[in-house]
């Protein structure tokens, strides 16, 4: 938990906040389940009222006024919707680059933003009895293809950010190279922020490798390179990110996720009981 003067935020609430801030109003958002829903709804409710909603199921444009979905799938997703027409129509949309952004998270990820959210262990040998078993792709690597720019989230923690990845499940920018994308054939432009319990971080536009531009409240440069397990650009300009706001924090606690679902909230420190 961070604390500032006036109040207490963790590190969950800062990476909605972060992923918040990130998208832009009247652009199209392809939206995956979590913390990415949480900080769509307040991006529409702060700076972005025109954001458009995409999600997996189907559903494009809802107005996200009658409750949090607590899946793609969700009847809510679909309230309010300009069209609901299923999965093959929503993927068409990022295949005819109609949707300027991808949300998604993932449990490991290499310098050049490609996403491991299969398996752990050596691959090919170990895939059919991995180490561990992650959840898979979904729709992860369909966004990742083909929407315009991806935004990435994930804790940081040093076994998740490694230089080589055990499955590449949804692709970054590939190898590095200037036209890997385009000889692999996807449609979109790649990665654009990673955003993590650490920093804020984008990617160089000559070698594709990972950059920080922000840390979060806290945090130093050495304390960020220290939990990333390959080395990280550093911008110039690289400079603290604002922490959220009163307002952010009230609308994430009071009325996008009361009760918690997905994102917790601090717990408040209890005085110890006088036991004498």
């Amino acid at each position: 938990m961070w604390l500032t003067e006036e109040t207490a935020y963790t590190p969950q609430e800062m990476i909605v906040v972060a992923g918040a801030r990130t998208l832009e109003d009247n652009k199209v958002v392809f939206v995956g389940t979590g913390l990415p829903m949480i900080a769509t709804v307040l991006a529409r409710r702060t700076h972005a009222p025109g954001l458009i909603p995409v999600f997996e199921a189907g559903a494009v444009g809802p107005t996200l006024e009658t409750g949090l979905p607590f899946s793609v799938g969700d009847s809510r997703t679909s309230s309010s919707a300009s069209y609901t027409k299923g999965l093959n129509t929503a993927f068409e949309l990022t295949q005819r680059g109609f949707c300027d952004f991808g949300f998604v998270g993932g449990a490991e990820i290499d310098p050049f933003g490609n996403l491991n959210s299969t398996m752990m262990g050596k691959f090919p040998e170990e895939y059919q009895k991995p180490r561990v078993r992650l959840p898979g792709s979904g729709g992860a690597s369909d966004m990742a293809a083909s929407c315009e720019r991806t935004i990435l989230i994930m804790p940081h923690e040093k076994r998740r950010f490694n230089e080589k990845l055990s499955y590449i499940t949804s692709p970054g920018f590939l190898d590095g190279a200037p036209d890997a994308r385009k000889r692999a054939g996807l449609l979109g432009r790649g990665p654009y922020r990673v955003i993590t319990t650490k920093a804020v971080l984008d990617f160089d536009e000559s070698t594709r490798r990972m950059r920080l531009i922000h840390t979060m409240p806290g945090e130093t440069v050495e304390s960020v390179q220290a939990a990333t397990g390959f080395e990280l650009l550093v911008s110039p300009a690289v400079s603290e990110f604002d922490p959220p706001t009163e307002t952010e924090l009230r609308l994430i606690r009071e009325q996008i996720d009361p009760l918690g679902f997905f994102v917790k909230k601090p717990v408040k420190p209890q005085p110890m009981p006088n036991q004498f």
